[in-house]
């Protein structure tokens, strides 16, 4: 692990310096973005070949009522590889770091894509879910967007991994309206579901102003930096499987419903203001006797009751240096119905130096919610991270 440190660290610093030494090559970036892009190679307009990938680094200083710690990590490290062999025929791998050196397939997919409308995914994939879900950790505006309960694939268990499950969706654009609609394995018959039933999952958006407008069309952002003028989205997620949660002797169903909106708004300055808020509700039938530390350690346990998030941004108009500032904001509070609520507060600072393919992130969060949605220890984290991705 520490080659791998020294060398995405090298690739920090060359591009910083670069950077650096050329700003008025990059101080327009929000008008004409120079290219930072992985591999690719194209043998026609329809068959072609791309390898990208992306990593998080950060040094995070946490302290509590039970003990301080520092630490540098990689918290994340993914490779992408797509490519396409037919005019309605596309594919998908994408990799992530995972307990030490060792890499999982997060993506594994094809895409049948016959027009905006109409498209269909089939493999391992994300599971329609909320906005932080769908944004993803490279296109958040917060660095630390999981600390809300987590719906069933999210977890590093037998219902999925970092939200994909294998199964099928449905997806398309008409219009203003975006809808995703999957049926996956979601959790696994060797831990109550003997039935093999399915999870479902469906995610409609309407875009009451500009449509949103992202690579494949599939996910979502928590910024376009302004670039595609004033937007308003709001959405609803519904995920649901019948023996989806508790433990080889007992089942229970899982069912949870989420409602996001998102607004980013270019003022006549042009600066940038981003709002972001979701409310999400998991409702299981199964409720161990206390609430679990991690959710797996003696059943696929599942939170139960109520969580609401809001962020909230802003993109000062004048570049300083090669980038944009964008201070934000974010509470998140989870209300268990088994136990005592918990929240979270963020103060970021973001340097926008290449949109969501560069830029650099300071903040401070205080408070007790983690992704489990029950109270953790009460902890103030100071976070310095960088976010580099080539696609």
């Amino acid at each position: 692990m520490s080659n791998l440190w020294v060398f995405f660290w090298r690739i920090c610093l060359t591009l910083f310096l670069t950077i650096v030494s050329t700003p008025s090559t990059y101080a327009a970036f929000f008008d004409t973005p120079p290219k930072m892009s992985g591999l690719n190679l194209k043998y026609s307009d329809d068959v072609w070949l791309f390898v990208g990938g992306g990593t998080k680094l950060q040094f995070a200083s946490r302290n509590s009522d039970v003990d301080e710690s520092s630490e540098f990590n990689i918290a994340s490290f993914r490779f992408y590889v797509s490519g396409q062999v037919h005019k309605y025929l596309k594919f998908n791998i994408n990799t992530e770091k995972y307990e030490g050196d060792s890499m999982m397939t997060i993506d594994a997919l094809l895409r049948f894509e016959f027009n905006p409308a109409v498209n269909l995914w089939v493999g391992r994939t994300l599971v329609p879910s909320d906005r932080p879900g769908m944004n993803g950790p490279y296109t958040g505006m917060s660095w630390n967007q999981y600390r809300q309960p987590l719906f069933s694939a999210d977890y590093d268990g037998p219902a999925g991994q970092l939200g994909r499950s294998e199964g099928a969706v449905l997806w398309g654009m008409k219009n203003k309206f975006h809808y995703l609609l999957g049926v996956f394995e979601g959790l696994e018959d060797d831990h109550g579901n003997d039935s093999d039933h399915l999870l479902f999952a469906g995610r409609l958006a309407y875009n009451f102003l500009n449509v949103e407008s992202n690579p494949g069309g599939y996910y979502t952002s928590a910024t376009y930096y302004g670039n595609q003028g004033n937007i308003l989205t709001t959405a609803i997620t519904l995920q649901s499987q019948s023996d989806g949660t508790g433990s080889r002797a007992e089942s229970g169903d899982f069912n949870a419903y989420a409602f996001d909106i998102f607004s980013e708004r270019v003022l006549s300055n042009n600066a940038v203001f981003n709002f972001e808020a979701g409310y999400k509700e998991i409702d299981v039938d199964f409720t161990p006797i206390s609430p679990p530390s991690d959710g797996l350690s003696e059943c696929f346990c599942l939170f139960d009751g109520e969580s609401f998030y809001a962020t909230a941004g802003y993109i000062f108009p004048k570049p300083v240096g090669p980038g944009k500032f964008q201070p934000y904001i974010r509470y998140t509070e989870n209300q268990p119905s088994d136990a005592s609520q918990s929240d979270a507060t963020e103060w970021g600072l973001n340097y926008i130096i290449l949109g969501n393919k560069m830029s650099i992130n300071l903040n401070f969060v205080s408070g007790d919610a983690n992704a489990s949605g029950y109270a953790g220890k009460d902890t103030d984290t100071l976070t310095l991270g960088l976010m580099l991705q080539f696609y």
